[in-house]
């Protein structure tokens, strides 16, 4: 496992979710689809969902959930928070996740699909992100 543990979990890809929102072009993409997405991880287990239906209380481009909630997603994913880390370097292609049952999804798939060139300039941030945090220690 990559995550040690839920807390672990949520202090790198909440805290990076949470950069991301405030990053003008990809911040506002997502807010421009008015979705919500919600992602259930296992081995450790946690969720993170993004609500751009709202306004951010921080000034961000979408709001940012982290653990239960009673917000229902439009799109809701579960994978191993393994899978997640991968993705978010680049490294997992969503289609061949999903067709593998790496990745499940629920909702209309199509439109999670457009956003994913919204998203790509992530996944050079998401190791950035993980090097500025000293965590030379997270497989990259």
């Amino acid at each position: 496992m990559i995550f040690k543990n839920s807390e672990e979990l949520y202090e790198i890809l909440g805290a990076f979710f949470n950069q991301l929102k405030f990053d003008e072009v990809m911040g506002r993409q997502i807010q421009n689809s008015k979705i919500i997405v919600q992602w259930e991880y296992s081995e450790p287990a946690g969720i993170v969902t993004i609500d751009a239906t709202r306004d951010d209380p921080d000034g961000g481009f979408y709001q940012v959930i982290l653990g239960p909630t009673d917000i229902k997603p439009e799109i809701y994913m579960t994978m191993k928070a393994d899978v997640a880390h991968e993705f978010w370097l680049g490294k997992v292609n969503l289609l061949a996740a999903l067709s593998r049952r790496q990745i499940v999804a629920k909702g209309p798939i199509p439109k999670a699909l457009k956003l994913l060139p919204a998203i790509k300039p992530a996944y050079s941030l998401y190791a950035k992100f993980l090097a500025e945090r000293g965590r030379t220690d997270l497989p990259v």
